[in-house]
């Protein structure tokens, strides 16, 4: 057991300068919340927390997690939460609404709603779903970034936001919510170019020319072209997801899909183009459209330890980029193994989906005082690595709840029930 003098600032500091590459020294911040974040990184070096056998443990308090992002929200749900100064985002605490994230968490807030039994939590998916109608812009876009950061429309944020709206629309059936679901989607079938590529309208936070991951706005189109019987948003959709798979190489691999290093994407984009190519092919029943993803779902799954780590970036031969692991990538990877394997009754996809969420349970504090590091994923791991550095996000511990959900549901994951319906548009 470690004695009492080992905790104290001092001694934790100069322990973990001995281990950390990245200089956590200079990190500014309270003495206390210093304290916090040395344990927290201690921790990691000593091989993780603890897990329970039991994942809905873990499930529930992903949950309530969410649940104090959206009152720190104000009805939308924060970015996340930073453990120390983060230039750009601010101190410590937790950060300014964030209409993206906000919107493909309306979803999986109903879904798990009616999984666990929490109806307050459907509730808050409606809230959620009328603050996003707030933010909306006439042109039906919705602007990038944090509330507060401007007001420049991004293609990638709005289609993320319609999944929240044609779930609370499904849900609570109010025409609100699909009429603001079909502004969205002209807005983005209005800016795809004659190849299918969005050129314009993308965020001025993302390298403009690496957007492949809007292969996920794509579906989004697709799902409301079903939901709204809007064929012309179906077609637009196709046509984005088709010229996406025109990029991809032979080994799998998509280029052109990373918010800063296009030779180097992130497993977080990567994740997001292949699920978008996924979901959409099994809309379409586009057999040529799985197959794509799974191609890429299977280099990935080769790159996976033994330990369930996951390289945070990898390069065009899917050999790991970096030495830390980006927990958004690893858990939207965890989603997709397991549709992958339920979809196909293949078995060899258990294995990387379990070895992916045993390895983000041990990343989850259950036990700190801080309501913004407890029960949330953080960024990445170390928690000192490039991806989301120092912070807790809502979009990493929302994929997070997706996949235990659809972990616990097995064979019957596409099965249509409730739960089922809104995890479809997760």
């Amino acid at each position: 057991m470690i004695g009492a003098a080992t905790w104290s600032p001092d001694a934790l500091l100069g322990r973990v300068r001995r281990k950390l590459q990245g200089g956590i020294e200079r990190i500014e911040s309270s003495p206390l919340a210093t304290v916090e974040l040395l344990r927290e990184r201690w921790i990691e070096l000593m091989g993780g927390h603890p897990t329970d056998a039991d994942a809905t443990v873990h499930l529930r308090e992903a949950l309530s997690w969410l649940e104090r992002a959206q009152d720190a929200g104000a009805g939308g749900i924060a970015r996340g939460y930073s453990l120390a100064l983060v230039p750009g985002l601010g101190g410590r605490g937790w950060q300014h609404a964030y209409p993206e994230t906000t919107g493909y968490i309306i979803p999986t807030l109903y879904a798990a709603a009616w999984s666990e039994d929490r109806p307050w939590l459907a509730m808050r998916a409606t809230r959620a779903a009328r603050w996003e109608l707030s933010v909306q812009q006439p042109s039906g876009a919705i602007p990038a970034g944090m509330v507060g950061q401007g007001t420049a429309p991004a293609v990638f944020n709005t289609g993320q936001v319609v999944f929240g709206w044609l779930a609370a629309e499904r849900e609570v059936g109010d025409p609100a919510f699909a009429a603001a679901a079909d502004r969205a989607c002209r807005w983005l079938a209005q800016h795809l170019d004659a190849d299918g590529h969005w050129r314009r309208g993308n965020s001025p936070y993302a390298d403009a020319g690496a957007t492949l991951y809007n292969a996920r706005t794509a579906w989004a189109l697709l799902a409301a072209g079903r939901q709204l019987v809007r064929p012309v948003y179906t077609q637009a959709g196709t046509m984005a997801l088709r010229a996406v798979l025109r990029t991809q190489l032979a080994n799998g691999w998509f280029p052109h899909c990373c918010l800063t290093d296009p030779e180097r994407p992130l497993t977080h984009t990567l994740a997001y183009t292949i699920q978008g190519v996924l979901e959409g092919g099994l809309i379409l029943e586009d057999e040529r459209m799985v197959a794509a993803a799974a191609r890429a779902a299977s280099a990935l799954a080769l790159a996976i330890r033994e330990d369930g780590f996951l390289s945070g970036r990898f390069d065009r031969e899917w050999r790991p980029a970096v030495g830390w692991s980006c927990l958004t990538g690893a858990a939207q990877m965890a989603n997709i193994w397991t549709r992958l394997g339920t979809f196909t009754g293949d078995a060899h996809w258990q294995g990387p989906a379990a070895a992916a969420m045993q390895f983000l349970m041990r990343t989850q504090n259950r036990s700190s005082s801080d309501p913004g590091l407890r029960g949330g994923i953080k960024g990445a791991y170390p928690c000192t690595g490039e991806y989301g550095r120092l912070q807790t996000l809502s979009w990493a511990t929302k994929f997070f709840v997706d996949a235990l959900l659809r972990h616990r549901r097995g064979p019957e994951g596409f099965g249509r029930d409730r739960v089922a319906d809104c995890l479809a548009l997760a």
